[in-house]
């Protein structure tokens, strides 16, 4: 259980050290580290107010996907720290949570009756449809060479003589795992989370209407999402060795700190690209894990 506690207390870190990368790039202080451990304290203390026109819908929502991450982090391992309740075939399972959540954000927008929010569920689904047939050719590619259904097993497999007799395999998936990291996680080149403008919204737009503890729970929902999906991607690299669990559990940390400050990196030193032009984005990002996947089968 070392992972999931870990992932629930130090996931809300990860937009901070995003967010002060972003500054120091644009010669700003910027919020402190800790800012969304205090935004979710004052959203936690703060009564709820909802339009009569949504139903149990739409207050179900956040916490539904809250759950379906939280139950993700139940099957998911961080590098070679094995995840809880490891069972083959769960990475189709967290393909599925994923994907549950989503189902259940985009729903509780649509029950606000809102024609914006429901132009931004509308994009949010449209670029899912590019997004999760990548995340399992890539996660195949993975269960392929290690000849595994497990992720524990898969990503324990993984080490520096791994990396030196499968580097473009690997290399091809680390890469299209980063662009889904960035897409499904909204940041830029896909989408600017610090946005306000209609058009260019799009997860944004669908929790405009949530507030209090609801918007809390879409805070951190976000934060686990970053976590989750980014435990996909610094699994990949080399790690201390399978019988040190507390020495794997902070080179893991040290790697999600670092995808963070890439992260931070990469918005600072590009701009969005239109709308018209994510889905080749991720179909990019799935050509490369289905090369990594056929790599695999030599």
């Amino acid at each position: 259980m070392l992972h999931p506690v870990l992932a629930v207390l130090v996931a809300p870190l990860l937009p901070g050290v995003i967010n002060r990368t972003k500054a120091y790039f644009a010669g700003r202080q910027g919020p402190p580290l800790l800012q969304a451990y205090c935004d979710l304290a004052k959203l936690f203390r703060k009564g709820a107010t909802y339009s009569r026109t949504t139903t149990w819908i739409f207050r179900a929502g956040p916490i539904v996907n809250f759950a379906c991450l939280l139950a993700a982090l139940a099957v998911l391992p961080l590098g070679r720290v094995a995840a809880p309740l490891p069972f083959a075939g769960d990475w189709i399972l967290l393909a599925y949570l994923l994907g549950l959540g989503r189902f259940c954000t985009v729903i509780a927008a649509l029950d606000t009756g809102s024609s914006f929010e429901g132009m931004g569920a509308s994009r949010e689904v449209q670029f899912a449809a590019f997004a999760e047939p990548a995340l399992l050719v890539g996660l195949a590619a993975l269960a392929r060479r290690a000849q595994e259904l497990s992720l524990t097993p898969m990503y324990a497999g993984l080490s520096g003589a791994e990396w030196a007799q499968a580097m473009p395999m690997l290399a091809m998936v680390a890469t299209g795992f980063f662009v889904l990291y960035l897409a499904e996680n909204c940041r830029i080149p896909v989408d600017d989370p610090n946005t306000h403008l209609e058009l260019t919204m799009i997860h944004e737009a669908m929790v405009l209407d949530h507030g209090s503890v609801d918007f809390g729970f879409v805070q951190w929902g976000a934060a686990l999402k970053l976590w989750v999906l980014g435990a996909l991607l610094v699994g990949l690299f080399p790690s201390a060795p399978a019988d040190r669990p507390l020495a794997n559990l902070a080179v893991g940390l040290g790697w999600m700190l670092a995808l963070a400050v890439a992260t931070g990196v990469a918005e600072s030193s590009m701009a969005r690209i239109r709308l018209l032009r994510v889905p080749q984005l991720l179909v990019g990002a799935g050509v490369l894990c289905a090369l990594g996947l056929l790599l695999g089968f030599r």
